[in-house]
């Protein structure tokens, strides 16, 4: 049993081509299709609708778990069948893979369940990425336009920015920097989103990421007169709930 146990095993719900880029991607990974995984096994489930959030745009996954509609208000010790989500990637055919652990009972294919992200986590992220729109805001206001996203990580307790310059960020940039964010969190602006045609979305302002491609539609988050991004992350709906902001720069 103890093989079973440590063995990743990937769960589809309902019947699957052969061909399809999901099936493919699995394959090449050496992951086993299976109908059925029980307690104490890792595994991969993918359902066919779901609130989590996957690893992209450097914001991290959403965490939560699975569970019977029976068992979605008990805690986890009280749940007949609870599964484990600790991260969840979106595969090239479109698909999320949430990865995890069977906690309680077991999973059958093609079983009807109810899936709940970690609330908490989740707003922990919002801030740090609604933050990570001003901080880019900021840096473009106090060093210049020239400034160009080069990747970020958004995590639930802390956020990591990287940026183009030709130079040393000084102290007293560095506090101008948090100034910015900071006033702009206290001033309580309103965070906007909305869905645009790509040409649309230029025409009103909109930032795209340099480097990044995009399809014919487009998120914009918007934050009143400081930032408009393309964006398809997890945002707060006021700035004022991000809170204290302060920076630390690693050259």
């Amino acid at each position: 049993m103890s093989s079973i146990e440590n063995k990743r095993i990937a769960l589809f719900p309902g019947t699957f081509d052969p061909f399809t880029i999901g099936h493919q991607s699995l394959v090449r990974r050496g992951l086993e299709l299976v109908d059925e995984i029980v307690s104490g096994m890792e595994a991969i489930v993918v359902l066919d609708q779901t609130p989590f959030y996957a690893e992209m745009g450097g914001q991290i996954a959403d965490h939560g778990r699975i569970t019977d509609s029976d068992s979605i208000e008990n805690p986890d010790e009280n749940c007949a069948l609870l599964f484990h989500v600790n991260n969840v990637q979106k595969n090239k055919g479109g698909k999320f893979m949430h990865t995890g652990k069977v906690i309680h009972g077991s999973f059958q294919l093609g079983d009807t369940v109810t899936a709940s992200i970690d609330v908490e986590r989740r707003m922990a992220i919002r801030r740090g990425h609604t933050a990570t729109h001003l901080l880019d805001a900021a840096l473009k206001a106090v060093l210049g336009d020239h400034v160009h996203q080069a990747g970020s990580l958004v995590e639930p307790d802390r956020l990591r920015f990287d940026f183009t310059h030709f130079e040393s960020i000084t102290p007293e940039q560095l506090l101008a920097v948090d100034t910015f964010v900071n006033d702009a969190i206290l001033r309580g602006i309103p965070v906007v989103t909305e869905v645009l045609p790509i040409e649309e979305a230029k025409k009103k302002g909109a930032v795209a990421m340099f480097g990044e491609k995009y399809g014919d539609v487009v998120r914009v988050v918007e934050m009143g007169d400081v930032s408009m991004e393309f964006c398809g992350g997890t945002h707060l709906d006021n700035t004022a709930k991000v809170g204290l902001f302060l920076s630390l720069i690693h050259i």
